[in-house]
């Protein structure tokens, strides 16, 4: 077509397509939802798919991929309003702010966000753990960057890299990676990574920035808590981490038990990440619930009040499936597949580079993960021995760099910090990017050793 040979032309149909789905984004504002289904429809047609076909291949793609994120996000996210609601995400907090004290305030800050940003979206954990920085600024005198640094570093990196996070999900389904290893070799990366980015980073960017908060904010949040009320540290703990538990649990069965064993047959279905949050559900209706002595009633509009945030996510993982769907229906995956393993270029530096471009464009996490591993994933099956656990955590690092004045998140920080835009982009957007590339660098030296 037009001279050039058919996969040639499919590439460039691909460019146009995802530059496109920027463009809708980013200038004219649609919705993502919208945006991914009108892309999936271009690239169908354009690329001479018969009609009812690029039907079918959005509505696998859409289902296929929220038969299961769909139900682990519903389930994660009542898990999170459990938590929320009940304080014990404040006791985590407090907690671990008197075990490491004043002088170490900020890693306590960074690890009681990424304890409780596991079962958390990050937008979630950011509101719900602001108050503790309030709180935590005002009794101690540390700089309220120097503390909210190392608490958006432990929110964020496990929101790019941690299952039962909805990008790392979406993504392990994409490449058909295990759970379980992905967990673990996530927590591995993570928890370095939030270090550097948050208690180191923090540390020196809070004495060029300190920050002054909103006082408005501050007399309105800074609410201090009685730590009688709330559930205590271990019981949170084992809550919130019990799904973890169970996932990480199936993956040891699955390594050493053999094929067959009952016990191996159990944990299959136990630790699949649908009955491991769901179990660690109706346990936080006892923990978080029953035991706080609040009633089935205030329970239930907690857990209906927590559904209503998720469901444009729900949409754009959805549509974010069909689009994956037709990029591998079309042939556009199978050519990008055989222009990488022809360039040589390593499958993990092409997954972090496709997602970190299209993140730095539309300014989605979440669009920069679906997009980024639906353009990968045929890779996968040209280079054999591409570890696909890493794959995913490539990608999930890929969509974290360079939130700017595009990413809602940017703004979010910006007023709840009361800084200039000028000094968002040196903090927030700076730890973003070290995240993302610090991240990059241990998961490329995470794969040689496994």
């Amino acid at each position: 077509m037009f001279g050039m040979s058919h996969e040639t032309f499919l590439l460039l149909d691909a460019v146009v397509t995802v530059i496109g789905l920027i463009v809708l984004i980013t200038k004219f504002k649609f919705h993502p939802f919208i945006a991914l289904t009108i892309a999936a429809a271009f690239l169908g047609l354009t690329s001479g798919m018969p009609t009812g076909t690029i039907i079918k291949a959005f509505q696998d793609g859409f289902g296929g991929v929220l038969g299961f994120v769909g139900i682990i996000l519903a389930l994660g996210t009542m898990l999170g309003k459990m938590m929320a609601e009940s304080g014990g995400a404040d006791q985590i907090a407090q907690t671990l702010i008197r075990a490491f004290g004043k002088d170490k305030v900020q890693w306590a800050m960074m690890f009681a966000a990424f304890l409780v940003g596991i079962p958390l979206f990050f937008e979630i954990g950011f509101v719900l753990l602001i108050p503790l920085v309030f709180i935590v600024a005002r009794r101690t005198g540390v700089s309220i960057i120097k503390i909210g640094i190392p608490l958006l570093a432990g929110l964020s990196a496990v929101h790019g890299l941690v299952p039962p996070h909805p990008g790392p999900l979406l993504a392990i389904g994409i490449f058909g990676a295990d759970i379980g290893k992905t967990i673990l070799y996530g927590l591995i990366v993570a928890l370095p990574t939030a270090i550097i980015a948050g208690p180191i980073f923090g540390t020196f960017i809070a004495k060029h920035i300190p920050g002054h908060p909103n006082q408005e904010l501050v007399d309105q949040l800074a609410r201090e808590t009685n730590a009688a009320e709330l559930p205590s540290f271990s019981i949170t703990l084992i809550t919130v981490l019990s799904p973890v538990f169970l996932m990480l649990l199936k993956t040891f069965a699955d390594v050493v038990l053999p094929d067959g064993n009952l016990f191996r047959v159990w944990m299959d279905m136990i630790g699949h990440p649908i009955s491991a949050l769901l179990l660690a559900l109706l346990l936080s209706l006892y923990t978080f619930g029953y035991k706080q002595g609040i009633g089935s009633s205030q329970m239930l509009k907690w857990l209906d009040a927590s559904l209503a945030p998720t469901a444009a996510i729900i949409l754009i993982i959805g549509a974010g499936g069909g689009f994956k769907q037709m990029l591998v229906t079309s042939g556009v995956g199978d050519v990008i597949g055989h222009m990488a393993v022809s360039a040589q270029i390593s499958p993990i530096l092409l997954a972090w580079l496709v997602a970190a471009v299209i993140r730095i464009a539309t300014g989605s996490a979440t669009v920069a993960t679906i997009t980024g591993a639906g353009i990968v994933v045929p890779v996968v099956g040209m280079m054999p021995g591409v570890n696909r656990e890493l794959l995913v955590l490539a990608t999930g690092a890929g969509s974290l760099i360079l939130s700017h004045v595009n990413d809602a998140g940017f703004w979010l920080v910006k007023q709840y910090f009361n800084m200039t835009v000028a000094e968002t982009f040196k903090t927030w957007t700076a730890m973003e990017t070290i995240l993302s590339v610090v991240g990059l660098i241990f998961i490329l030296l995470l794969s040689l050793v496994i």
